[in-house]
C-alpha cells in the first residue's frame, strides 16, 4: 500500500523538493543538500538516500540530452570510480551515526569554500590519483548521507574549467554514481516500496522546477554561475556545522 501523502508532512517534503529542482537545474547539483535535512526529519535516514537517489536519477536522465557534448569522460570517468567505494558508504549509513560524518563533511566544504571566494584557483594538471581520491571520498558519503558532492563540485570549481564544462561534468558524475548505488541499494534490500512511491509523488514538481533551473542557467554568465555555486556551497558548510 502507498503511504498516506495528503499530509503536512508531505507537502513540506514537496517544498523542499520544488525548491531543490531550481538549484539542481541551475548548477547542476545541490538538490539533495537541500532535501537531505528535510527528508531525513520526515523519512528517517535509510529512506531519505532511497528517496533523493530515485529522484535524483530521473532527473539526471531529464539533463542528459543537454549536456551530453560537453561532459569530459577522460575526468568524469576515473572520478566516477567512486562507485567502488559505495558498499563502505552504505555500511556506514546503518552502523553509524550519518550526523558525524556529514558535520565533518561540513567543515571541510566550508574551509575550501572560503579559500575560492577568494578567488583562487588550481592552475596544474587534474592528475588521475588526485581524481580518484576525491570521487572516492564522493562516493562514501553520497551512499551514507546523499551529501557527497561538495568535494566533487570543489574541485571542479578550483579548475580552470567553464561553468558549462563544470555543470555537464558533474550532471555525468551523477549519472554513472547513482546507477550504482540504485542497483546496490536493490540488492540489499534497502529501497522500500514506500520510497519509490514517495518519490514518484515528488518528481512532478521537482522535474518541473529543474526544467525551470536549467533555463536560468542558460541566461546566467560565468561569474554569477560560480558565484551561486561557492554562496550555496558555504551556506551548507555552515548548516551542516550548526544543526
Amino acid at each position: 500500500m502507498p503511504p498516506d501523502f495528503l499530509t503536512a508532512d508531505f507537502l513540506v517534503a514537496m517544498g523542499a523538493a520544488v525548491a531543490a529542482g531550481l538549484m539542481r537545474g541551475f548548477a547542476g547539483f545541490g538538490s539533495a543538500m537541500v532535501t537531505a535535512p528535510v527528508f531525513a526529519i520526515l523519512f528517517g535516514p535509510v529512506e531519505t538516500v532511497a528517496v533523493i537517489i530515485l529522484m535524483e536519477i530521473v532527473v539526471t536522465v531529464q539533463l542528459m540530452p543537454g549536456i551530453l557534448g560537453d561532459v569530459e569522460w577522460r575526468f568524469v570517468g576515473p572520478m566516477a570510480a567512486a562507485a567502488l567505494f559505495m558498499p563502505l558508504g552504505i555500511w556506514l549509513l546503518v552502523s553509524m551515526d550519518p550526523g558525524l560524518m556529514a558535520r565533518a563533511m561540513a567543515a571541510i566544504v566550508v574551509a575550501f569554500a572560503v579559500v575560492l571566494m577568494t578567488g583562487w584557483r588550481y592552475r596544474g594538471e587534474r592528475r588521475p590519483l588526485p581524481t580518484m581520491v576525491v570521487g572516492a571520498v564522493s562516493g562514501v558519503m553520497v551512499a551514507a548521507t546523499t551529501l557527497g558532492i561538495p568535494p566533487v563540485m570543489l574541485y571542479m570549481l578550483s579548475g580552470r574549467d567553464t561553468a558549462v564544462r563544470n555543470r555537464a561534468n558533474v550532471i555525468g558524475f551523477f549519472a554513472i554514481t547513482l546507477t550504482v548505488l540504485i542497483a546496490l541499494m536493490s540488492a540489499t534490500g534497502m529501497m522500500s516500496w514506500d520510497a519509490v512511491w514517495r518519490a514518484a509523488m515528488l518528481m512532478p514538481g521537482f522535474m518541473l522546477t529543474t526544467w525551470i533551473g536549467g533555463r536560468l542557467f542558460r541566461q546566467s554568465s560565468e561569474h554569477l554561475y560560480r558565484r551561486v555555486a561557492l554562496v550555496f556551497l558555504l551556506g551548507v558548510g555552515i548548516f551542516g556545522l550548526l544543526r
